[in-house]
């Protein structure tokens, strides 16, 4: 869990550094993780100019509420989808002043997991001004709920800066 906690400090620091390089913004939509992706984010000195906001959406009810998922999408797929990982970005990205926006939802443990869906599914959604809305599932090991988390943190940092270098510099950037 050392190797997580690490990879998660060089990432968001790398996120931070190179949002604010190229003028971009970042929001984030969090279920199973609650929050700590924006944590992490805002750790850092200086983030203001590459965080703009966070929704922990940790019900299906702030899920609708806040993010405007579709209540029939959720009653239908489930919260730990991707569809709903899918309109979690949207919304976020939507109701934010944000370049880019990523989501998670999942299963982190140690209860909820069913045979389709077991203890370690996570889904990821990353929506941008500039394109489609991307769309990926993990199946982490179950290694406790702490890991899930942690390893969730870390794919959610790493799809932000995969979608920050693929995005022209804004214009007023460092």
């Amino acid at each position: 869990m050392d190797d997580a906690k690490e990879a998660i400090e060089t990432l968001s620091a790398e996120m931070v550094r190179s949002f604010t390089e190229k003028g971009l913004m970042a929001a984030t939509a969090e279920s199973c993780t609650g929050g700590m992706i924006a944590a992490a984010i805002t750790d850092h000195a200086g983030s203001s100019a590459a965080f703009d906001r966070a929704f922990v959406t940790y019900s299906n009810a702030a899920k609708i509420a806040m993010l405007g998922v579709d209540a029939e999408v959720l009653d239908t797929v489930g919260a730990v989808s991707g569809e709903v990982a899918g309109a979690m970005a949207e919304g976020a990205l939507a109701r934010s002043d944000a370049d880019i926006a990523v989501a998670v939802t999942g299963i982190a443990g140690p209860d909820g997991g069913s045979d389709i869906k077991p203890v370690g599914t996570v889904w990821f959604g990353a929506a941008s001004s500039f394109g489609s809305t991307l769309v990926i599932k993990r199946q982490f090991e179950d290694r406790g709920r702490a890991f899930i988390r942690q390893v969730s943190v870390v794919t959610a940092l790493e799809l932000l800066l995969q979608l920050g270098d693929s995005m022209p510099e804004k214009p007023g950037g460092d």
